[in-house]
């Protein structure tokens, strides 16, 4: 039986855990070739082990994509070791929560460098070769697929730099979308809300308790949900485009605003919720 993707390539980065982890496994499994991109090569060894187990093919290529140059290399390898590059996933993402007036800058410039700088260095070096697989796919169809968040829809109080990343990426999606229509390069974001990942493990001490005590209470996403999403976008008919999938926990709801006072607890006589939480997904 023919499989979607076969005879595609698909280039996957923060593929060493998570979502793109997830991500990339489910490409294969639809017939895509998979380049996995991420720091940790143990990791993506053991995902390409993995994938190879299930009968599909993966190539593992560490780089940091904070790197212009880096970025730049993977992506011209998985072109030269697979031949093409129909889809790309810029999955690679940090959330560092915290507010404003507490925060380490060196936080709010690790979330631009990889949220933003590592999606234009990817995006840049790939765009030539998804425009080329479009025009002699068979699908006649190439992808490229951005994890944004619900932080790209609603700012919270103590997500100030991370709804910057996250709006942008989603702007800056949508302005490709425009210029790439007459190509055939779909152009497209998904927005996860609570997702059970590594992202909380890098939050300051303090920040990552609130944020369990706010999530506690509900069933988070599983990294193949999102994945689910990203393997229903590309694998549509090339006269379908799906260019924005917003996907959160069936008990998730939006929080209001509260003002930057402390972490939970009661303040005249009222439970509130610590504002350095409310963007968590």
């Amino acid at each position: 039986m023919t499989m979607p993707l076969q005879d595609t390539v698909a280039l996957v980065t923060g593929a060493s855990s998570g979502i793109g982890a997830a991500t990339a496994r489910r490409l294969a499994a639809e017939g895509a070739t998979v380049a996995l991109v991420a720091r940790r090569r143990d990791r993506l060894k053991e995902l390409a082990k993995a994938i190879g187990q299930d009968s599909g093919q993966a190539l593992v290529l560490a780089a940091d994509v904070t790197s212009a140059e880096e970025a730049s290399a993977a992506v011209e390898a998985a072109v030269a070791e697979l031949g093409r590059l129909d889809t790309l996933v810029n999955s690679a993402g940090v959330m560092l929560l915290g507010p404003a007036l507490d925060t380490p800058i060196a936080e709010w410039e690790q979330m631009v460098d990889v949220n933003v700088r590592g999606v234009l260095n990817v995006t840049h070096a790939a765009l030539p070769h998804l425009v080329r697989a479009a025009e002699d796919s068979p699908r006649r169809v190439a992808d490229l697929v951005t994890i944004s968040s619900t932080a790209g829809r609603v700012a919270r109080p103590a997500s100030s730099v991370y709804n910057l990343t996250k709006f942008g990426v989603t702007a800056f999606s949508e302005a490709l979308r425009q210029e790439l229509l007459a190509k055939r390069v779909r152009v497209s974001v998904v927005e996860p809300g609570t997702v059970d990942t590594e992202l909380t493990t890098h939050l300051r001490e303090e920040i990552r308790a609130a944020a369990q005590r706010q999530t506690e209470s509900i069933q988070p996403l599983r990294p193949e949900d999102i994945a689910d999403a990203v393997a229903w976008i590309v694998t549509r008919d090339r006269r379908v485009a799906v260019n924005e999938i917003l996907v959160r926990a069936s008990e998730q709801t939006w929080l209001a605003t509260v003002p930057p006072t402390p972490p939970v607890g009661r303040r005249r006589g009222k439970r509130y919720r610590d504002p350095s939480t409310s963007a968590i997904g």
